[in-house]
């Protein structure tokens, strides 16, 4: 059995009462580290080396995303560099009772590889 393509990572998540601020959304910041998170896995994924975020663009917050809901994080490899990988990440959101699906936020992170020396690595370039 193959598993899924390395180039991508799905993560789900329910939105639970702790996720959310006083207006009962996804706090920010959670959003921005589920998002972190999927392209850290998604990088990982990619190179099979230690990876670390070096940058993250602009997250763009489209849709709240309401306590109860489902939160689904999709990360994609986009390109590659030497020893960097580019990853847009993007969040959707389903109500749970209905067959609905939103953007609610992306966003795009940059990863290095770093070697055991703790010193950037080569990474597998993305097939063009």
């Amino acid at each position: 059995m193959q598993g899924p393509p390395a180039a991508e990572t799905r993560m789900v998540f329910s939105v639970f009462p702790s996720h959310t601020n006083h207006y009962h959304t996804l706090f920010g910041g959670t959003a921005m580290a589920w998002m972190d998170q999927a392209a850290f896995i998604c990088g990982t994924r990619w190179c099979r080396r230690k990876v670390v975020t070096v940058h993250s663009s602009e997250i763009s917050f489209r849709e709240p995303v309401p306590e109860g809901s489902i939160a689904e994080v999709i990360a994609r490899v986009s390109g590659t560099g030497r020893t960097s990988m580019t990853i847009p990440v993007e969040m959707y959101v389903e109500p749970m009772d209905r067959d609905e699906r939103v953007l609610a936020c992306r966003g795009e992170f940059v990863l290095v590889a770093v070697g055991p020396d703790g010193r950037p690595t080569e990474v597998p370039a993305l097939p063009r």
